[in-house]
């Protein structure tokens, strides 16, 4: 192989090695929430903290599963559009797991992040 014929290929490489990690770098880019159309996400997302909801412990920390999908929850009630059915969702939650209701109250405070509307049986998602 000649010298020319050698260096000749490098700029291509690079510059596909560029285009590589500029792909990469677009892929790694969150997208935004979708909206929701049923509680199947919340529920989703929820069910990260069950051994929490279920036994009371461990009290979830942020950085764990449990705090990462409330941060996503919080990412998707943050849209005005979402907010609203987020609640409502929670709310039922609650109203089908009343012995667990306070645990599910407070794995927002716990995990650090502020839902939009308080989390209690009587709160009016409208």
């Amino acid at each position: 192989m000649s010298r020319s014929s050698f260096y000749s290929g490098r700029p291509i490489m690079a510059a596909a090695g560029v285009f590589m990690v500029a792909f990469l770098m677009l892929l790694a880019v969150p997208a935004e929430p979708q909206p929701l159309t049923d509680c199947s996400t919340v529920m989703a997302l929820i069910s990260m903290c069950s051994t929490y909801i279920t036994y009371g412990t461990p009290e979830p920390l942020p950085g764990t599963p449990c705090c990462d999908a409330m941060t996503t929850l919080n990412m998707i009630a943050g849209a005005e559009s979402t907010t609203c059915t987020v609640c409502r969702c929670l709310m039922g939650l609650i109203a089908s797991y009343s012995p667990n209701a306070s645990a599910i109250a407070s794995l927002s405070g716990l995990c650090g992040v502020s839902l939009g509307f308080d989390i209690t049986p009587t709160t009016d998602c409208n």
